[in-house]
This record gives structure tokens, C-alpha cells and sequence, in this order.
């Protein structure tokens, strides 16, 4: 069940319809309907914790804040938000490494052309989809689909603002990643997350634009260095 409140999830079916309309306008009404009905129960399924529709909020509310600065084209960025729906529609927390970003990358391929959309819509969904394997925002691949870099940027940054997250909240992500990863005895799990977390904070830069560089890092840095704490042996 989603943890993110009923006004800020219905804000976000709102962005949905929206966006899905301006990718997808000659589709029937009741067909974005029911891709919109599968789209929430797929982020809804009970095995999720941080991926749930509490991730996608977060991610169009960190795309829309960085927008004001960015300034990317409407349309653009309603490729983005497509994009957020779609980047975990699969997600499987035993699955090998990403196989859930190309398996949602794949269903959002197949499910944008059955709607109707255009290729290079469809292309640049897909491409920001994958970038999400690696967080690899500087991807020659990326501009070969013509995804533009600002958009490119803009989407790596919202997928990762949960780094910069207040302090409370970052504290619950951190029991989320967790409870997704029960599965896992805790000496696995501590040195697999530990080798996650120094590889962010190993990064020159931890954010690709200028916004949140500005505004997350000092933030993301904090709560990267106490998490590793809080992991390391006693």
C-alpha cells in the first residue's frame, strides 16, 4: 500500500492523464483508462516498499522542482513523467541486476505503441528507463534515441533525490530498501547496501544538474556518510 498521501497521489494520476494524453492522442479514452488502472496496480503490489507509488510522487514532485529552473519543454517533460510511471512497472526485488529496468523498459515499449504513440516518444521513454540501470546520465546511447541532456539530467537527478531526502524520510527509505530486501540475510544485505552507498559517495558529482547540485548534495552527502555508519560493524 502506497505511503504517500491521498492529495499528493491523486495530484500524480492527474500528471498521468495529462501526459499520457499528450504522448498518446489519438488513443481511446478508456484505453488510457485502463493502461492507467494497471499502471497503479502495478505500483501498489503488496512485495513493495520504497517502490511504490510514494517513489513516483517524490520523483514528479523533484522533476516539477527542478523544471522551474531547467526550463525543458512541456513536452519534454511529460516524456519524463511517462517515464517515471513506467521505470519500476516490474519490480522484483530477487530479480538479478537490471533485469527490472529492462523488463519495465520493454512493457513501456509494448504498451506505448499499443496505445499509439510516436517512436521517438517511445525511444526516449525507453532510454531514460535504462539509464536507471547504471545512473549513468552521460550515455552516448542516451543521445543516439535523442533523448536531450537537460531531460536526461533532470530525470537521473529525481530517481535520486531520495538521497537528499530530510532526515526523517531518508531514515524510512532506508528501513524500505530493507523490508523489499528481507529476503536477504543481514551480513549480505549490509555489505551489498554498503557497496551501493560508497559507490555514491565516491562520485565527484552525485547530481547532473545545476539545481541539485546546488540544493541535494550537501544534503545527499549527510545522509549517504550516516547511513554507512549506521551499517558498519560494531
Amino acid at each position: 500500500m502506497t505511503r504517500a498521501a491521498p492529495w499528493a497521489v491523486e495530484e500524480a494520476r492527474r500528471h498521468w492523464q495529462a501526459d499520457i494524453a499528450a504522448l498518446t492522442p489519438e488513443a481511446d479514452d478508456s484505453l488510457r483508462e485502463a493502461e492507467g488502472q494497471l499502471v497503479l496496480r502495478a505500483w501498489t503490489e503488496p512485495h513493495r516498499a520504497y517502490h511504490s507509488l510514494q517513489h513516483v510522487v517524490e520523483m514528479l514532485g523533484a522533476i516539477s522542482e527542478m523544471a522551474q529552473e531547467a526550463a525543458p519543454r512541456e513536452h519534454q517533460l511529460a516524456r519524463a513523467r511517462v517515464a517515471v510511471w513506467y521505470h519500476d512497472l516490474a519490480y522484483d526485488p530477487r530479480a538479478t541486476p537490471g533485469s527490472n529496468e529492462h523488463r519495465s523498459a520493454a512493457l513501456a515499449r509494448d504498451h506505448l505503441h499499443r496505445l499509439g504513440a510516436q517512436d521517438q516518444d517511445i525511444d526516449v521513454v525507453e532510454a531514460l528507463i535504462l539509464m536507471t540501470v547504471e545512473h549513468d546520465a552521460l550515455d552516448s546511447t542516451l543521445h543516439h534515441h535523442g533523448v536531450d541532456q537537460p531531460l536526461v539530467d533532470v530525470f537521473h537527478d529525481a530517481d535520486l533525490w531520495i538521497l537528499a531526502a530530510p532526515a526523517q524520510r531518508y531514515a524510512q527509505y532506508a528501513r524500505q530498501v530493507r523490508e523489499e530486501y528481507q529476503h536477504v540475510p543481514r551480513e549480505l544485505f549490509t555489505h551489498g547496501r554498503s557497496q551501493i552507498l560508497r559507490g555514491f559517495a565516491s562520485r565527484e558529482q552525485l547530481y547532473r544538474t545545476a539545481y541539485a547540485q546546488r540544493c541535494w548534495t550537501a544534503s545527499a552527502r549527510h545522509n549517504i556518510a550516516g547511513e554507512l555508519a549506521d551499517l558498519a560493524p560494531s
